[in-house]
């Protein structure tokens, strides 16, 4: 997911994904806690498009 995309979407689609991000990390976690989750770099990905997400809504929020 890249910023450009995230800067599209209104604030409800981003507050959307946004859940959807931190849904999949909780899974994410509990995966490799249970040595179930195979690709580890998953879980580094979806913590920056959370960080992309909170970062296009700051933006938006002070109208940059």
């Amino acid at each position: 997911m890249k910023a450009k995309e995230l800067r599209e979407l209104d604030n409800a689609a981003l507050n959307e994904k946004l859940a959807e991000a931190r849904q999949e990390l909780f899974n994410l976690r509990f995966q490799h806690a249970t040595a179930q989750l195979e690709n580890t770099q998953r879980l580094s990905d979806v913590k920056k498009d959370i960080a992309k997400i909170l970062t296009v809504q700051r933006e938006k929020e002070l109208g940059a």
